[in-house]
C-alpha cells in the first residue's frame, strides 16, 4: 500500500509523525509537502493528495492543516476523492466502512499526535462494507 500525506505548516508536524508511523506497519509513503513550520497556503496540498489519490499514484491520502478543515475542503474539491475529517476512531472507522473515504483528514492543532495515530490505525484497518453504503458511495462520485 501506498499513501500520499500532505499539509500545511500548521499540520506539518503531525505529517511528520504520521510518515514514521505508516513506514512503521510497512506502508510507502508519498510525501507530498510542506516541508517546514513557515506559513504555507493549503488548497495546494490538499489538492496535490486528491490528485495523487484519485491518479491511482497512490492508494489512499492523509492531508492535515490546523484544524484539518480547510485542507479536507480542498481535497474533496478533486474527482473521485471523498476526504473524511476525523476528530475520533468511531468516525474513522465508519469513515471507510460507510463512506469508502479514500483521504482522511487530521487537525495539527486540534488533535494530539496518539489520538492522530489511533485514528488512522482504525481507519486503515477498517474494510468498506459495500451493499447500501456502495450506492451512496457511487452517487458521491457521480457528483
Amino acid at each position: 500500500m501506498k499513501i500520499a500525506v500532505a499539509s500545511d505548516h500548521g499540520g506539518y508536524k503531525l505529517k511528520e509523525r504520521i510518515k514514521e508511523y505508516l513506514k512503521s506497519r510497512g506502508i510507502e509513503v508519498l510525501d507530498l509537502g510542506t516541508d517546514s513550520e513557515e506559513s504555507v497556503d493549503y488548497p495546494p496540498f490538499g489538492k496535490a493528495c486528491g490528485q495523487a489519490v484519485a491518479s491511482g499514484e497512490a492508494d489512499r491520502g492523509i492531508v492535515c492543516c490546523g484544524t484539518g478543515i480547510g485542507i479536507s475542503i480542498a481535497a474533496n474539491k478533486v474527482k473521485g476523492i471523498r476526504c473524511a475529517l476525523c476528530t475520533d476512531v468511531e468516525m474513522a472507522r465508519l469513515a471507510k466502512q460507510h463512506n469508502n473515504a479514500n483521504v482522511l483528514a487530521l487537525g495539527g492543532r486540534t488533535t494530539d499526535e496518539e489520538k492522530a495515530l489511533k485514528i488512522i490505525a482504525a481507519w486503515l484497518d477498517a474494510k468498506h462494507e459495500g451493499g447500501r453504503h456502495q450506492r451512496r458511495v457511487a452517487l458521491l462520485d457521480e457528483m
